[in-house]
C-alpha cells in the first residue's frame, strides 16, 4: 500500500472517530424561558468556561495523524544483503562438499528470501506501530472532548439548561 493511501485511510479513521465526537452536540432546552439570544450567550459562555477549565478547544481541528506513517517495504538491502551473506555461507559449505557454485546459489535463494521475509516483518512492525499511535490520538481527543462536554454541560445545566 502506497504512502499516500495509507495517510488518507488514517485521516478517513479519524476523521470518522472524530466526526462522531462532534456530531454529539447536545440539544439545550431552556427551562426558566431564556430568551433565543441569552441561549446564545449563555451557549458561548459556557463554551469558554469550559474551553478554560479543561485546556480543550473542541472547535480546533484534532491532529490529522501521526509523523512518520510507515513506508512501503522497499528495503531493498535486506534482500541484496540477504542474499549476499546467504551466497558466501553458501559457496563456503558448497566448497567444502567439493561444488562452490551450486552452494553459493542455494545460499543466495535462502539468503534472499530470508531477507525478503525480513523485511515484510519490519513493514508489518511499523504498520503495527503507527496503527497503535493513531488509536492512542483519538483516544486522547476522545478522553479530552468528554472531559469538555461534561464541563459544558455542568455550566449549562448552572443556568437552566437540560441538555440531551
Amino acid at each position: 500500500m502506497g504512502r499516500t493511501v495509507r495517510i488518507l485511510l488514517a485521516l478517513l479513521l479519524m476523521g470518522s472517530a472524530y466526526g462522531s465526537a462532534r456530531a454529539a452536540e447536545p440539544f439545550v432546552y431552556p427551562t426558566k424561558g431564556q430568551s433565543p439570544e441569552q441561549t446564545d450567550k449563555d451557549k458561548f459562555d459556557c463554551y469558554t468556561w469550559a474551553k478554560q477549565q479543561t485546556g480543550f478547544d473542541p472547535m480546533q481541528a484534532p491532529q490529522a495523524a501521526p509523523p512518520n506513517p510507515p513506508s512501503s517495504p522497499q528495503h531493498e538491502g535486506q534482500v541484496v544483503g540477504g542474499a549476499a551473506r546467504g551466497a558466501a555461507l553458501g559457496a563456503i559449505g558448497g566448497a567444502i562438499a567439493g561444488d562452490a557454485g551450486k552452494g553459493a546459489a542455494i545460499g543466495a535463494a535462502a539468503g534472499g528470501g530470508l531477507g525478503a521475509m525480513r523485511k515484510r516483518s519490519d513493514y508489518r512492525n511499523e504498520q503495527a506501530q503507527y496503527q497503535q499511535q493513531v488509536q492512542q490520538q483519538q483516544a486522547q481527543y476522545q478522553q479530552r472532548r468528554s472531559e469538555h462536554d461534561r464541563a459544558y454541560g455542568a455550566c449549562m445545566e448552572g443556568r437552566g439548561y437540560v441538555l440531551k
